[in-house]
């Protein structure tokens, strides 16, 4: 009997114990930091490599929907559904160990409910099932980024997942190694700029003269839209919301001599990057840094679903198309933009030796 109480009382102060430890929160002893959220193609301000101690990163996020010019030469809209009004939403950067901590609200003003799936996240389909908020509600998610890379995160509600994200509620989280970037062998890597490259899938009905249709709101295009999405065909593939987002005044700038990194992220089809004049001196195809990057690509495969992550240091001026190397997608829906390079020419690379003239 003695020993029968002895075991009971021990499993009673193991318990209790056990259940001290459950209330204890790991990260309420660290630092939390509140860095701001810019809109895309740029990426927040961010340390490459930390020595800091892992911390609480606080991200808010407002979702905003809103109809949305995707195409200006004919006008043509979109009832897009955004993390913070853009496509696509911020991209949030921390490091590996540190906790993402995001508030995220769903004003009155909107008309559905939403949520945030973070494929960086462990547990509750990504924080999906843990952020489900109404017009007029906000939530609070935290999670520890315990994996490195590029990851997509989306809207999720049940039920309607595709036409959420196909309507513009998907963006990228960042998670650096506390060291840095390398190449797998021991050699660091660094980049003097960082652009957000979101490509879309877009679906978009006509009427029965051919003309594509506007919506007063997102339930009002519903059931036209998913009747298109289910074809399989997009009405359009762009690069950041709209043809056209990333070239002319929208161009990404950057100067010979710079390394620049793209983060590009499809959530819901595959693609093909491509830059025109260029290469991708290592590349992260699937975005996971803790994998070897590959070496001079030409074109790289990033699967749906997925933010991939490609190195690049100019070395000539002049206007670089970044384009989906499906060249149809490209150029005839809209997955292309441009960065415009400053700096000298380099005739050792390249050098027209003569001019057209006629066959003689």
């Amino acid at each position: 009997m003695k020993v029968f109480r002895l075991c009971m009382a021990a499993t009673a102060l193991a318990s209790l114990l056990a259940g001290g430890a459950a209330l204890a929160d790991p990260a309420d002893k660290l630092e939390h930091i509140r860095p701001m959220l810019v809109a895309p193609p740029n990426v927040m301000k961010h340390e490459q490599a930390t020595t800091a101690k892992p911390r609480v990163v606080e991200f808010t996020m407002t979702i905003e929907e809103k109809k949305i010019v995707i195409d200006e030469e004919n006008g043509t809209t979109l009832q897009a559904m955004t993390f913070n009004g853009t496509m696509p939403g911020p991209t949030m950067v921390v490091h590996e160990g540190d906790y993402v901590q995001l508030t995220l609200i769903n004003p009155t003003s909107s008309t559905l409910e939403h949520n945030i799936d973070f494929h960086a996240s462990t547990g509750a389909l990504g924080g999906a099932t843990l952020t489900k908020i109404q017009p007029g509600e906000k939530t609070v998610l935290r999670f520890k980024a315990d994996r490195t890379g590029t990851f997509i995160y989306h809207c999720a509600p049940e039920g309607m997942v595709p036409w959420h994200v196909v309507s513009g509620m998907s963006g990228t989280l960042m998670v650096l190694p506390r060291e840095g970037l390398t190449d797998g062998n021991g050699k660091k890597l660094a980049y003097d700029k960082a652009y957000t490259i979101g490509e879309f899938d877009l679906y978009i009905p006509k009427d029965e003269e051919g003309n594509y249709k506007s919506y007063d709101t997102p339930l009002e295009s519903y059931g036209d839209t998913v009747e298109v999405m289910r074809t399989l065909t997009p009405s359009h593939i762009v690069f950041n919301g709209k043809v056209g987002a990333l070239t002319g005044e929208g161009a990404l700038p950057a100067k010979v001599g710079e390394t620049v990194l793209f983060i590009h992220s499809t959530a819901n089809r595959d693609t093909r990057p491509h830059l025109i004049g260029g290469h991708g001196d290592y590349v992260w195809a699937t975005g996971k840094f803790i994998n070897k990057p590959e070496r001079n690509l030409e074109t790289w495969f990033i699967p749906g679903g997925t933010a991939g992550a490609a190195l690049y240091t100019f070395k000539q001026p002049g206007i670089y198309a970044y384009v989906n190397h499906n060249l149809i997608e490209a150029f005839e829906l809209g997955a292309a933009g441009h960065v415009k390079v400053d700096g000298k020419w380099n005739d050792d690379l390249m050098k027209q030796i003569s001019a057209p003239s006629p066959i003689k």
